[in-house]
């Protein structure tokens, strides 16, 4: 028993298991582990980098998922946008054809124009269905750069500079984005 305090060589191998058996005491102080403090030193290392890289890998797959997200809600949204402002002219040729009949066109071909009126409602259901609204100023609204677009500046007595004087086109916005400005007349009238 004696044996088992004696000193131990380093690059010996002990059996720890073995001499607890034999009932020898013991004494864990006295057993070095030289040289092995550069590698727990390295491991120690090497575990930092894998979780400083796994951490930044779990960070970089979490944006690309928010990104993924943010790309297929906008492509949900506006990803029609291209054949909506295609659609916009029909819209613009059924209101001028609805604008230029008259009273007595209407007597003789009012199915005709019902059928037009028909036409231009349901084409307006299908952009609501879509997020589409229509920008529709008035005469004497203020000038909106954000939403309108000056066709012509014309000094017009009884205005005031920047006020709405006619409006050719309607705009419209497809939810939240301008899809094509409305086109508008705007007066020049100096301030007197």
């Amino acid at each position: 028993m004696a044996d088992a305090k004696k000193s131990h060589d380093p690059d010996e191998q002990l059996d720890i298991t073995a001499l607890a058996e034999d009932g020898a005491d013991i004494d864990l102080t006295e057993i070095s582990f030289d040289g092995g403090s550069d590698e727990v030193e390295t491991l120690r290392a090497e575990r930092d980098d894998m979780r400083d890289r796994f951490m930044r890998a779990l960070a970089d797959a979490e944006n690309a998922r928010k990104r993924g997200d943010r790309d297929r809600r906008e492509a949900e949204q506006y990803g029609g946008s291209k054949l909506s402002r295609d659609m916009l002219p029909v819209y613009d040729n059924l209101r001028r054809a609805l604008d230029a009949v008259t009273d007595e066109q209407k007597a003789t071909a009012g199915p005709v124009i019902e059928g037009v009126e028909l036409t231009l409602r349901e084409l307006v259901n299908v952009f609501s269905k879509h997020g589409i609204t229509a920008i529709a100023p008035q005469v004497g609204d203020t000038f909106d750069p954000q939403l309108h677009q000056a066709m012509f500046e014309a000094p017009l007595p009884g205005t005031k500079a920047g006020e709405i004087i006619q409006v050719m086109t309607e705009g419209f916005m497809l939810h939240d984005r301008l899809l094509r400005p409305a086109q508008v007349g705007v007066s020049s009238t100096p301030a007197s």
